[in-house]
């Protein structure tokens, strides 16, 4: 349910939780129980997961100006060893068909 903000007019502000259908112009005051303003404030939005946010952004520079990679990344567990990609020795690879190759 969303909060509220309230002002009244002898104790100040408050907030209420409540269904956006009880979201009256006027409550009480849960102190002094006198006829409340609501007041209008900027909505409160949750942020995202940085993670989240970094793939976001890379999709919306993708499609405007996707990046062109010359060989494949390498596997993360050879990153974290400081190891080269390590690339098949099966025989039956090299008749695959390669990009630019005639």
């Amino acid at each position: 349910m969303p909060t509220y903000a309230y002002r009244c007019s002898v104790c100040g502000p408050f907030e209420l939780v409540r269904p956006m259908a009880q979201a009256a112009a006027e409550s009480e005051c849960p102190e002094c129980d006198r006829s409340a303003r609501r007041v209008w404030e900027a909505p409160a939005l949750r942020g995202v997961d940085p993670t989240l946010r970094r793939a976001l952004d890379a999709e919306v520079r993708s499609a405007h100006e996707p990046a062109v990679v010359g060989t494949p990344p390498p596997r993360a567990a050879d990153r974290r060893r400081g190891r080269a990609t390590r690339y098949t020795t099966d025989p039956r690879h090299q008749r695959l068909p390669r990009p630019g190759a005639s």
